[in-house]
């Protein structure tokens, strides 16, 4: 989740090793996971933007694939200054207009889902102060030309919730490596609150109305040519769902994804774990994948989330996992590295 998951289906490996050619050498450092899976996706934007007109684009969205190359292109891509440009949107025909009567299955969940989280307690947060996520992960790797799906692992996040541009943003603990997560690669003065850094304050200042936050979504999540917009909306909401965040906030996410078309429940949805849940679920036709969010059947919390092939492809057959998660833990705590029972982790 946060920051959080795109997954790209792999260029051929003359495609990438030409990029890989053509590019500025790497940094001395490794890109952290978060800024991996931020600047990933502007690598592929700038790929599909190029190709467009040649073939159909073989983009899967999701983050979380170990692709070194691709890690080695991004970094170029973002020092040349890669722009995206932010288009709206308006919502299909009578999908902000449903009343509880008429509800499909999916939203009256999202419904309930959405009633519950607006009932739990906001939690109080300072600016000096992190926010801790702890998940359970399992990526494939895609970056051979064939998908090899890794183990299940752990990852901890801390992140600022100072609400000004940052150079350090908090700390990365990913499979008993922790680094530092730094400011993204670009941005000379620090990474502001926003969808790649969302502090507490940002997530508190979205709207609250589901249309008014629906018509943000879809103005703010940045636009590829040939990828389905409501995917993508839907997974930008996928993307909060393991942050802390004001209750209202939350409530109001739920119900602007029962308004996204497609949107389907899943009765047999499992997060990274293997905990079974009651399971929202959207379908990306174009690019094969499907993707499930999981929650708690007694209190509607979240609990993950699962991305998987829908189709066979040159690099894996369809159910192929792509990847996951099982949230296990969020808090806010006083100082990147302490774990929210006061402990040093």
């Amino acid at each position: 989740m946060s920051g959080k998951r795109n997954i790209v289906s792999p260029e051929p490996a003359d495609d990438r090793h030409e990029i890989a050619r053509l590019l500025p050498a790497p940094a001395d450092r490794d890109l952290t996971r978060e800024q991996f899976l931020h600047h990933k996706d502007i690598l592929m934007r700038h790929i599909d933007r190029d190709r467009a007109t040649a073939r159909p684009a073989r983009r899967l969205l999701r983050p979380a694939l170990v692709a070194p190359v691709t890690a080695l292109a991004l970094a170029g891509l973002v020092t040349a200054g890669i722009t995206l440009h932010d288009e709206g949107h308006k919502p299909a025909p009578g999908a902000s207009s449903r009343t509880a009567g008429d509800m499909q299955p999916a939203s009256a969940l999202l419904h309930r889902i959405s009633d519950a989280a607006g009932k739990r307690n906001a939690p109080t947060v300072r600016d000096d102060q992190f926010s801790y996520v702890k998940e359970k992960v399992r990526e494939a790797d895609l970056s051979g030309g064939k998908a090899v799906v890794g183990r299940l692992h752990d990852y901890e996040l801390w992140l600022a919730q100072d609400p000004r541009p940052l150079r350090t943003q908090g700390l990365i603990r990913s499979d008993g490596e922790t680094a530092r997560l730094n400011a993204e690669l670009g941005d000379t003065n620090g990474t502001p609150a926003g969808f790649s850094r969302p502090t507490y304050v940002w997530l508190s200042s979205l709207p609250t109305d589901p249309d008014d936050l629906l018509d943000y979504l879809y103005a703010k999540t940045p636009r590829i040519k040939g990828r389905e917009r409501d995917q993508a909306v839907f997974e930008q909401i996928g993307d909060l769902l393991d942050r802390v965040m004001p209750s209202r906030t939350a409530a109001a996410l739920y119900r602007a994804a029962a308004k996204i078309p497609g949107v389907t429940e899943a009765p047999h949805a499992k997060d990274a774990i293997g905990r079974q849940g009651l399971g929202i679920a959207r379908t990306d036709r174009k690019y094969g994948i499907v993707t499930e969010w999981v929650f708690n059947t007694k209190d509607y919390t979240y609990l993950g989330h699962r991305t998987r092939l829908t189709k066979d492809t040159s690099y894996a057959k369809s159910g192929t996992l792509l990847d996951s998660s099982a949230l296990l833990h969020s808090a806010v705590v006083d100082e990147a590295g302490r774990l929210p029972d006061g402990s040093k982790g």
